[in-house]
């Protein structure tokens, strides 16, 4: 049996707009640095001993029409002035063995900010419920993210946000956000 286990990750992220749905999202890849590749897209685990490299020092890794794997996520809108936001958020936890959560959220009318916040809450409680440490899902994100810093079983968390406002001619607007999983 082979073993696939990804060594390394790196986030990207990016925004196309055109006047079809497809050729925005081909433009958002492309911004994104990903579009020569095939996208596979798989469930969101971070796993273990995985390290975290920069969008630069992944690509050199990666080659026109090689299949890659990755957690993402990407919305559209061909209405004037929506805002659109695409999310992937990470937790990772103390343990160095053992795995940590990504997560994949999109929305429509919500910033940078807002996307990322909700995509990290995402990620870290899905670790928090893993690793049982006990809060309130109802308390803010700021205040169980204290919770899970000072159970000292979860070391951080992060994400990577686009967005984009719609364009006012109608335009189809597309934004993506990734973790790239590397086997090298």
């Amino acid at each position: 049996m082979i073993e696939m286990v990804p060594k390394k990750l790196f986030f990207t992220k990016g925004n196309g707009t055109a006047k079809e749905k497809l050729t925005s999202f081909e433009l958002a890849l492309r911004d994104a640095k990903i579009a020569p590749l095939n996208l596979v897209r798989v469930s969101s685990i971070f796993p273990p001993r995985c390290k975290i490299i920069s969008r630069e020092e992944g690509l050199k890794h990666l080659h026109p029409g090689q299949i890659a794997f990755v957690v993402m996520s990407d919305c559209s809108t061909n209405e004037p002035n929506r805002l659109v936001s695409a999310a992937v958020g990470l937790a990772v936890p103390a343990d160095k063995d053992a795995w940590g959560y990504l997560s994949e959220h999109h929305a429509y009318g919500q910033t940078d900010e807002k996307a990322a916040d909700f995509a990290e809450d995402l990620a870290a409680t899905m670790l928090a419920t893993t690793l049982g440490i006990d809060f309130d899902p109802y308390k803010a994100y700021d205040e169980r993210k204290e919770i899970y810093r000072a159970s000292g079983r979860i070391i951080r968390s992060r994400s990577v946000t686009q967005s984009a406002i719609g364009d006012k001619r109608g335009n189809w607007v597309t934004v993506v956000a990734a973790a790239v999983l590397l086997f090298e």
